[in-house]
């Protein structure tokens, strides 16, 4: 089978293509670094409030564009070439995807159009300190109050972009219930009393992560997507989706590293001749190629049964995401490889993808965690190797 995309499909690439390649260049990458919240506002103000790519894959009657997640991947490929350092990940590709299988039509209505219209910062806390991937990693716990409301107890780590979030989704759990059972998502404003954001220093600058400690932080029932202890299945479908965009991200950066390797390899010169007429470097080349193929296809076949609701989802996405990140991560280390002393310094920006590539890997699940799922799908049973 050949897969190519539509028309439009191809213009939505070209036109982020060229708009990331005037704004998200490498100087205003390192800007947005060290900017507050660490990322680049009047980017995400370009992307989210005047070209509507945050409502891409939002259905029209909550506001979006109604299109789907190989139009959102397809963003997600070309915001990973360029390494932008923005809230996007998060709001579209996490909090959308899980407000629109967990909450109500009244709360899809009021939160999804906030977020197509780029009028929301949504932060997502799904894991405890541990950092466990999955439903299991679910640590808060979700208690009942003394009004006849909830309250949230507990801590949850590596949240993206907590710190300049408006709102937070927070997995919560039912004291005691064991792996999907008992989870509940509940929506709180950043500035919730009980609520403490503390930013970490992380190994991937361009994408900021925090701690969230939650101390008898109160949650109304309104507050609630969906009915309470109930939101399993829609948090694992939820998770699968973003696993999927992450996969087209990590699919971007190993797109890039190559390409800037190749035009690399075609300048430098040794021993009188180009580098690149070497035949170890046309080897190791060949290897990043198809690593980059192969992620290709599986990042937008993953992408595909999104959108067609494929019971194969759980599947297609452990392989996008395992496969994807792992070519990322062997392109970017290629990379600074064949660019010999300049790839190890500062100034140049391999280390910036190497860095994003090792941080991608264990975004959402690592790629051992993720074939160790496949393997229990096919019936193997536990693996006697750690996971992590």
């Amino acid at each position: 089978m050949r897969f190519t995309h539509s028309e439009e499909q191809l213009l939505i690439r070209d036109s982020a293509r060229s708009l990331l390649a005037e704004h998200a260049t490498s100087r205003r990458i390192r800007a947005a670094m060290a900017a507050p919240g660490g990322y680049d506002a009047s980017l995400w103000h370009q992307m989210a409030g005047e070209l509507g790519w945050t409502g891409l894959a939002i259905p029209e009657r909550f506001g979006g564009a109604g299109l789907g997640w190989v139009e959102l991947c397809i963003l997600q490929e070309e915001q990973g070439r360029r390494l932008v350092a923005s809230p996007f990940l998060g709001t579209v590709a996490l909090a959308a995807p899980l407000i629109g299988a967990a909450g109500s039509e009244a709360q899809c209505a009021e939160l999804l159009a906030r977020i197509a219209a780029g009028k929301a910062r949504i932060a997502c806390a799904l894991t405890g300190t541990d950092g466990r991937a999955g439903v299991a990693g679910v640590a808060v716990e979700l208690r009942a109050g003394s009004d006849g409301g909830f309250v949230l107890e507990g801590t949850s780590d590596f949240v993206i972009h907590a710190d300049s979030a408006d709102l937070l989704l927070v997995l919560a759990r039912t004291p005691g219930s064991p792996g999907a059972a008992g989870l509940s998502v509940a929506l709180i404003p950043a500035d919730a009393p009980g609520l403490t954001i503390s930013p970490h220093v992380m190994l991937d600058l361009t994408r900021p992560m925090s701690r969230v400690t939650l101390s008898a932080v109160p949650v109304g029932r309104e507050a609630l997507l969906g009915a309470p202890g109930e939101a399993g299945a829609a948090i694992g479908l939820a998770l699968r989706c973003a696993q999927v965009a992450v996969a087209a991200e990590a699919l971007g950066g190993a797109e890039q590293v190559l390409e800037m390797t190749v035009q690399y390899v075609k300048q430098r010169e040794q021993f009188g001749r180009k580098i690149g007429s070497f035949q170890a470097i046309k080897h190791r080349l060949a290897d990043m190629m198809v690593q980059v193929e192969a992620a290709r296809s599986a990042s937008w076949y993953a992408a595909c049964v999104v959108d067609e609701q494929g019971a194969e989802l759980a599947e297609a996405a452990a392989i996008a995401k395992s496969y994807c990140c792992d070519a990322f991560y062997d392109c970017a280390a290629s990379a600074i490889q064949l660019h010999g002393g300049i790839g190890f310094t500062w100034e140049h920006d391999a280390h910036l993808y190497f860095k994003r590539a090792r941080a991608s890997a264990t975004l959402l699940g690592s790629p051992a965690w993720h074939r160790e799922q496949l393997a229990q799908g096919l019936g193997f049973g536990a693996a006697p190797v750690p996971v992590f």
